[in-house]
C-alpha cells in the first residue's frame, strides 16, 4: 500500500517538475521572439531617411517615419493590434509597452554614446541610429512560475 502511495506522490512531484521545465522553456521563447522582433522593428526605423537632408548630404532619420515603421513592424511581428494589445488567438495576453523610443541624430557628435543607468543600457552608436525599449510580459502556461515581465532593449544604426 505504501508503494501506491509513494508512486502517486512521485507522479505528482514529477508532473509538477515537468510543468516548470515546460514554462520556462516557453518563456525563454517568448523572450527570444521579442527580443527577435524589437530587433527587427528598430532596425527598420534606423532606415528611415529624412529626403530633405539627404539631398544636402546630410545623413539623418526621419523622426516620425521612423517611430512609424518601428510601431508597424512591431506589431506585425509581435501580432498586436494598433494600440499594441495582441490580436485574438495568439499567445501574448497583455498590451506590449514601448519604454523608450529615442533617435539619435545627426545633430549629435558620433561615435555617441548613450547611458540609462535606470534601466542598465549603454550603447555606443557611430552613426544615427534608433534606441528601443519595449515591456513584455510572459502569459503562464501552468502557474508554477510566478508572473514574468522583461524590459526587452535593442539600438540600430542608419546603413549607408
Amino acid at each position: 500500500m505504501y508503494k501506491l502511495l509513494l508512486m502517486i506522490l512521485m507522479s505528482v512531484v514529477f508532473m509538477a517538475l515537468y510543468a516548470l521545465q515546460t514554462d520556462v522553456e516557453v518563456a525563454m521563447h517568448t523572450l527570444f521572439h521579442g527580443k527577435h522582433a524589437l530587433n527587427r522593428a528598430v532596425h527598420a526605423a534606423a532606415q528611415q531617411s529624412d529626403q530633405v537632408k539627404l539631398a544636402s548630404g546630410i545623413h539623418s532619420i526621419d523622426e516620425s517615419k521612423a517611430q512609424a515603421e518601428a510601431l508597424r513592424y512591431l506589431q506585425a511581428n509581435l501580432r498586436l493590434n494598433s494600440s499594441n494589445d495582441p490580436l485574438p488567438d495568439t499567445f501574448l495576453r497583455s498590451r506590449v509597452v514601448v519604454e523608450l523610443f529615442k533617435v539619435v541624430n545627426d545633430k549629435e557628435v558620433f561615435p555617441y554614446t548613450y547611458t540609462n543607468a535606470g534601466y542598465g543600457y549603454s550603447v555606443t552608436l557611430h552613426r544615427p541610429g534608433v534606441i528601443m525599449f519595449i515591456r513584455l510580459e510572459y502569459p503562464r502556461t501552468y502557474s508554477v512560475l510566478q508572473p514574468i515581465t522583461w524590459t526587452v532593449k535593442s539600438s540600430a544604426e542608419m546603413v549607408y
